[in-house]
């Protein structure tokens, strides 16, 4: 089988894999669960291509982000659910209906400040659609404020999502100032845990934490997820600094101590 431009050889290709009598052991075992852990790897692999930006690397990324939307469609074609053709029709549907300024007249050209105005508003009445849609008993009894906020995302951005949704009926903070002292009152909170030696009670602690964290950078205007990338990045080049300062010097990290590593990454810090 030859490679192509055409997403129909790759859809080929997946079947292949998946197919019972001939194709790859390792492919044939998964499921939704199991696949579910990269598709989200390799979303995140496409944001730092992009925060590289290396489009050649983004457009090997895509491809693997396109793959794993072609295995969850092939496992749901293979249950009678629906095929990748589905998935493309929904989308295109989708699309067009959000965007009535570009795709019909009766919305007129709208401003770009408008745009997410009808955006949210189509998306709820899609929303409200497939709600209908779904079996009595599927609908929980209980409509809660944040039911809205989707359970895939990353627990940082879920939390920022969270906070964003209960800051529209006034529960919220007023001052990041306020946001300050609760991360002071968690950092406290686990000081106690530690205490107590209790590891249950110092990772619910530890999670507080970083909710508060997130509720701060909220507040000053800063995506935490970018914050936090930005800086694993700066710590992983203070620590190649401290590799090669020992390189330099004929040692390993291993040969290091702490204090001696703890006065290069502070030299680090004063070279960036």
């Amino acid at each position: 089988m030859k490679p192509s431009r055409d997403i129909a050889r790759l859809i080929e290709i997946m079947a292949a894999l998946r197919a019972p009598e001939g194709g790859c052991p390792w492919d044939i075992e998964q499921n939704f669960a199991t696949i579910a852990p990269y598709t989200i790897e390799e979303a995140y692999e496409v944001v730092d291509a992009i925060d590289r930006g290396d489009l050649d690397d983004l457009r090997e990324e895509l491809g693997d982000l396109l793959l794993q939307v072609v295995f969850h469609a092939q496992m749901a074609s293979e249950q009678n659910a629906f095929a990748f053709g589905d998935v493309v029709e929904a989308i295109t549907r989708k699309m067009i209906r959000r965007h009535p300024h570009v795709f019909a007249d009766k919305e007129g050209n709208l401003a770009s400040s408008h745009v997410k105005e009808v955006w949210d508003r189509i998306k709820a009445e899609e929303k409200a659609e497939r709600a209908a849609r779904r079996p009595p008993e599927a609908t929980p009894p209980h409509k809660s404020l944040l039911s809205g906020v989707k359970a895939g995302q990353p627990a940082l951005t879920r939390a920022m999502e969270l906070q964003r949704k209960a800051s529209t009926v006034g529960f919220d903070w007023n001052d990041p100032r306020a946001v300050l002292q609760k991360i002071r009152e968690e950092a406290d909170e686990i000081e106690a845990a530690l205490d107590r030696n209790d590891k249950q009670e110092i990772a619910e602690e530890t999670g507080d934490l970083m909710f508060a964290l997130v509720n701060l950078a909220r507040h000053v205007d800063a995506d935490p997820e970018a914050a936090l990338r930005a800086t694993n990045a700066k710590f992983e080049k203070r620590f190649a600094y401290i590799e090669r300062a020992l390189e330099a010097q004929g040692r390993t990290l291993e040969q290091a101590s702490l204090a001696e590593m703890d006065a290069l990454w502070n030299a680090a810090k004063t070279a960036a």
